[in-house]
């Protein structure tokens, strides 16, 4: 039997944080982030303004980028998104 090479864990998402910024800033920081990421990986987007969960899934479907989910966080919501390009 040969062995099974360790795969590593996956990386922590990048953490951008859009905190207190009104669109369409959320979208432009997360355009300017996900370059820095290596493909695959994830991007971790915190923003509080209603107007990012209509913008950042529609950037995603546009630039044809995953969007992995939306979650409530303690403020505004947690827009998790992979670099497929």
């Amino acid at each position: 039997m040969s062995a099974q090479p360790a795969s590593s864990p996956p990386a922590a998402p990048l953490v951008v944080n859009s905190l207190g910024k009104h669109c369409p800033v959320p979208v432009i920081d997360l355009a300017q982030a996900l370059p820095s990421v290596e493909v695959g990986a994830e991007v971790l987007v915190l923003a509080d303004d209603p107007g990012a969960k209509v913008d950042i899934p529609v950037w995603c479907r546009m630039k044809r980028q995953q969007l992995l989910g939306v979650d409530a966080a303690e403020r505004g919501w947690a827009f998790r998104v992979r670099r497929v390009s």
